[in-house]
This record gives C-alpha cells, sequence and structure tokens, in this order.
C-alpha cells in the first residue's frame, strides 16, 4: 500500500483529490491541512463521513522545516499542492507568498530528499506563461510571470526542477489551465458569477471580460494527478493540464445565465480589474505531452464539455449554498 502525503489537502483540488484516493484500497491517505485555531479541516469537511474516514488529517504548516521533515517521514510520494493562491493578494502580501511558496516547497523539497520519498509530484500554474506568445500554449512557451503570485510559483517551480537535476529526486510537475468545480471559492471567476447570478436579477459585477481562459473541469485534473501518482516511469517533466480551448470571460458568463435561466447585465467593477501591464490576455494550453507521458486526455473538452461540466458545478452550489456561505476556503 502506498503512503501518500497531499499538502494543501484542505484546499478546492486537494481535498478533490484526497477524496477520490481514499476511495482506492491500494493508497494509504495523508491529508496536510493549514493549522487554525477553529479546528477546520477546510473543504475535507464536505466530504461523506465515511470517506473522511479513512484520511489521516494533520494540521500544520509548511513554512516549519522542523514540522515537514517529520511529516515525510516513511511517505512514498508527495502530492503538493499547498500554496498562497489569490493573485490580488499577492500585490499587497507578497512577502507571505514568497516564504508560503517558495519557502515551504524547499522544505518539502529538502525533507524529500532526507527521508527517500520515491515521487515528488509538483502543482504550478498556467499563470508562469503570462499572456500568450502564441496558442496552444506549450511546456517551452516562455516564463513570464506578471503577478508576484505568479514569480513565486515560477521560483518554486525551478527549485523542484533543480532538486531532480542535481540530487535525482523524481519529480513530476503537473501545471494546471484555470481548474473549476464544487468547492472552489469566490476569488475565482466561475465561482464568482455562479453565485452573483443566483442571487441578482439585473446584473453582477466582473472585472475584464475580454480575456481569454482554458477552464479544465476538476474531475480532469484530478484525474492527472492520478495518472502521475500511478505512472511506474519517471517522467521528469513539467507537464500541461488543459483542455487546448479557450473562452472569453463575457462568453463565460452567457453560458452560466443560460443555464440559470436568467438575463444579467454584466458591471464593471475596477477593484476586480488587475494592473493593466498585470493582465494576463490569454491562456490556452496545448496538452500533447500530457497525453503522450501520462497518457491523460479531458472527458469534459470544447464547448459542450464546458458547459456539462458547469451544470454540474451549478448544481452543487445550488445544493450546497448554506454549508458554502458559511465557509470560506481558498
Amino acid at each position: 500500500m502506498k503512503k501518500i502525503l497531499i499538502t494543501g489537502a484542505d484546499g478546492f483540488i486537494g481535498s478533490h483529490l484526497a477524496e477520490k484516493l481514499a476511495k482506492k484500497k491500494n493508497f494509504k491517505v495523508f491529508a496536510l491541512v493549514q493549522y487554525n485555531s477553529f479546528g477546520s479541516n477546510g473543504w475535507l469537511e464536505n466530504i461523506d463521513l465515511k470517506i473522511r474516514r479513512k484520511i489521516n488529517i494533520v494540521s500544520g504548516d509548511i513554512r516549519d522545516k522542523k514540522f515537514v521533515n517529520t511529516l515525510t517521514r516513511n511517505k512514498d510520494i508527495i502530492c503538493h499542492l499547498a500554496a498562497l493562491i489569490s493573485i490580488p493578494y499577492s500585490y499587497y502580501s507578497p512577502y507571505a507568498y514568497v516564504d508560503t511558496n517558495i519557502n515551504g516547497t524547499l522544505n518539502l523539497l529538502e525533507s524529500s530528499l532526507e527521508n527517500n520519498v520515491k515521487k515528488f509530484i509538483h502543482t504550478s500554474t498556467s499563470e508562469v506563461y503570462g499572456s500568450a506568445q502564441f496558442t496552444p500554449i506549450d511546456e517551452k512557451h516562455p516564463i513570464n510571470a506578471q503577478s508576484p503570485y505568479a514569480a513565486t510559483k515560477v521560483a518554486a517551480d525551478q527549485l523542484v526542477n533543480s532538486y531532480r537535476d542535481t540530487f535525482g529526486l523524481n519529480t513530476i510537475t503537473l501545471r494546471p489551465f484555470n481548474t473549476f468545480g464544487p468547492r472552489q471559492s469566490e476569488r475565482a471567476i466561475i465561482p464568482s458569477i455562479i453565485n452573483q447570478a443566483m442571487i441578482n436579477d439585473k446584473n453582477i459585477k466582473l472585472g475584464n471580460i475580454d480575456t481569454k481562459r482554458d477552464f479544465t473541469f476538476i474531475n480532469d485534473t484530478i484525474n492527472a494527478f492520478e495518472k502521475a501518482i500511478k505512472t511506474g516511469k519517471k517522467i521528469n517533466n513539467v507537464i500541461n493540464v488543459g483542455t487546448n480551448y479557450s473562452i472569453t470571460i463575457k462568453s463565460l458568463a452567457k453560458i452560466i445565465f443560460k443555464i440559470l435561466g436568467k438575463n444579467l447585465k454584466i458591471l464593471k467593477e475596477n477593484r476586480r480589474v488587475r494592473p493593466i501591464k498585470g493582465e494576463v490576455d490569454h491562456l490556452k494550453a496545448s496538452n500533447l505531452l500530457a497525453k503522450k507521458k501520462l497518457l491523460w486526455k479531458p472527458n469534459f473538452n470544447g464547448e459542450k464539455g464546458l458547459k456539462k461540466a458547469l451544470i454540474i458545478t451549478i448544481n452543487w452550489y445550488k445544493k450546497n449554498k448554506n454549508f458554502y456561505n458559511n465557509h470560506f476556503y481558498f
């Protein structure tokens, strides 16, 4: 039985990964959640109790080297998802992002070497590419961080690569493109549109609606992680996880309005707009390497797949409205 440690398991993607792996008989799942005085386990609390009882939940902080070294002992695989991720907040608190996203990753890498971890799966972000210089964006696309958040993720990615090349650590870096689905917080565009649209009859407030994104449903992203865990190959690559389909925020909102049966107007709210030179105009993934190395492909693809995934996501928010409104998980 493989012992798998998931950092950031209390978050959106991490909770889904912990939930799926806990259902498998050949995995023993250890879920790291951010320590807090409320004793909250984040989105893990939204998981069915029978499944949650199979997860070994540990509270702590990846910034604490001593704690991390103890946590990683006797673990076969580490899935590293813990990070500060809100782009707007990174403009105001960059030091916190450096401390968590860079130093926290370094602690995990060092401890993985010391404790002979067999595989280190790192989570990157499509934001490291900045505005697309060509599409679809493949893994050779130039790196151009346009926010402090993206810059810290670039640094973390390079640290992982350096430990791979210098020390021989077995690594895979997955680079998701705009993952969405149930449990995502309103800091992200899709739940923001959905939740505003559900409670308003006239208009909603957004930032730049002309940017284009490659939205990847959570089920597909988690499937990529599972394939990375199971593969017996030494991948040692950065791999995009995206659909190869992009859409403007304006068109996305119109699809959501139609699903909800609403006719709403979009108002521009300046506080939601990124700095001009910090705005990423277009992200669209090439997923050829994922298909080749991981035998992965998205099941929710193109406009039809996006609509299907949005319906699932909207239904979740409707069903979990009270739970969601009383929990603020990022």
